[in-house]
């Protein structure tokens, strides 16, 4: 039944992909830096990409590889219910002999304790648990990490994840193991249609299903925190428009996030990745959180929806032939072209008369809303989008200048050269017809001349 619902999500997810005719990408610049490496932010609302910076340069993803290790977990279990006892030599080698011990993220879990696997996608999305990432790993794997690592490369295959590699599930530091913002886009995008992820990775704080006494005496006071300060509201970078979806962090590949943003019906996903993880001096920095912030906030802001096209402009003109009056017609956009913009960018800079028409003249009569051609938008050599162009009024037929054009035209029209070519034929018919009656005219007088004589001749003899 699972695999049933992913893959009915997986299609829902693409329907909305078919509607719009392509991603937008305007790119617009922020005034204020940003520390991360690669960044994207996204308007979900329609699929338009507002900022990138290096969004395709290759970058260690740390534990936003948990993404993919919960979409693998989620389409392949039968029951998310499922009650695991955790076993410490699933795990150990990374808890104990790690190259980097820094990277390691764990939830005070312990040998013998039980979850859910829901319990453990939890730990795993909220607090990177290398426990439950590997443990999620070695389950749904068939007892075999390295069989979910290859479902993992395979998804990202399947949904185009065109530079990104996986090599294990925990998002430890591994050379051969890379993406890239734009994938992580993709990845995030896909992931939020899978069932159960959009609650599991939103949530800021969980409490495990099962009590644990053993190990944990004070389980009512045992929860786990998502690690997304910006959900935190007890916190300096607390965000009240942010949610999810997960954070990264790397001792040698900086740290990264991805987060969900929404306010006033707008609707945003940014990925930032590869910010610094400690100043000059050694000491932590967080600007994946202020990066974050100042993007969302500066989208809420600055970024809205502007008219860049009215459908009562008049775009250009075509010639009419045959035009009673005026031998042209103006034309105009076929609908509003609306676009996410920028307020301190004016919308003049756009170029509005890239134009291809479909015809390089029209003959009367044209109606009016006729289709004419297109027109494509651009800004700094980026195309926004392209709008069809109609006529703007009638255009009605001149009734001497068509009557005169048909005169002239009469000649090189078809029924001209099929009148033509009947007549002669005819012609030639009638020709040879009239070389033929004369020729049997001439060999009748010729055969009546020839039997006179020879009756003259026979008299003669007759006489003798």
């Amino acid at each position: 039944m699972k695999k049933i619902l992913s893959a009915l999500a997986a299609l829902v997810m693409t329907v909305p992909l078919l509607c719009v005719p392509s991603a937008n990408a305007i790119n617009f610049t922020l005034k204020t830096p940003l520390q991360s490496e690669s960044v994207i932010l996204v308007n979900r609302d329609t699929n338009t990409v507002i900022n990138e910076k290096n969004a395709d340069e290759k970058q260690m993803p740390g534990p936003l590889v948990n993404i993919m290790t919960a979409v693998i977990t989620i389409e392949n279990c039968e029951n998310l219910n499922q009650e695991i006892t955790m076993n410490e030599e699933v795990y150990s080698d990374i808890l104990y002999n790690s190259e980097y011990p820094e990277d390691v993220r764990t939830a005070e879990i312990y040998n013998g304790d039980v979850f859910t696997v829901t319990d453990l996608l939890y730990a795993m999305m909220l607090t990177s648990s290398v426990e439950a990432s590997q443990t999620l790993a070695y389950y749904i794997g068939g007892s075999n990490v390295d069989n979910f690592v290859n479902s993992m490369n395979q998804k990202a295959e399947e949904i185009g994840l065109e530079n990104t590699h996986f090599t294990n599930s925990t998002g430890m530091y591994d050379a051969n193991q890379y993406t890239t913002a734009r994938d992580m886009v993709k990845l995030t995008e896909y992931a939020l249609t899978v069932p159960f992820f959009e609650q599991i990775a939103t949530t800021y704080e969980y409490k495990p299903s099962v009590p644990n006494d053993t190990n944990h005496e004070d389980f009512n006071s045992w929860t786990w925190k998502h690690s997304n300060e910006m959900m935190n509201p007890e916190s300096d970078s607390y965000y009240n428009a942010a949610k999810g979806i997960k954070t990264a962090n790397l001792e040698n590949a900086g740290r990264s996030i991805i987060s969900l943003a929404s306010k006033d019906g707008n609707n945003y996903l940014a990925v930032l990745m590869n910010s610094p993880y400690s100043d000059a001096d050694g000491n932590p920095v967080y600007s994946h959180i202020d990066d974050a912030t100042t993007l969302f906030d500066w989208a809420f802001t600055h970024i809205s929806y502007q008219v860049l096209l009215a459908d009562t402009a008049e775009v250009g003109e075509i010639p009419v032939e045959l035009a009673d009056g005026n031998d042209y017609v103006l034309a105009r956009p076929k609908e509003e072209f609306s676009l996410l913009w920028y307020d301190e960018i004016d919308t003049s800079v756009v170029n509005k008369y890239d134009i291809r028409w479909y015809k390089k003249s029209l003959q009367a009569p044209v109606k009016k809303g006729e289709p004419l051609g297109e027109v494509t938008l651009k800004y700094n050599g980026e195309e926004l989008g392209t709008v069809e162009l109609v006529a703007i009024s009638d255009v009605k037929r001149s009734t001497s200048k068509y009557n005169i054009f048909a005169v002239t035209q009469f000649p090189k029209s078809k029924w001209f050269r099929t009148a033509f070519t009947v007549s002669f034929v005819l012609c030639a018919i009638y020709i040879l017809m009239c070389i033929y009656s004369y020729v049997l005219y001439r060999n009748r007088k010729k055969k009546s001349k020839y039997k006179s004589q020879r009756n003259r001749t026979t008299d003669s003899r007759s006489e003798k």
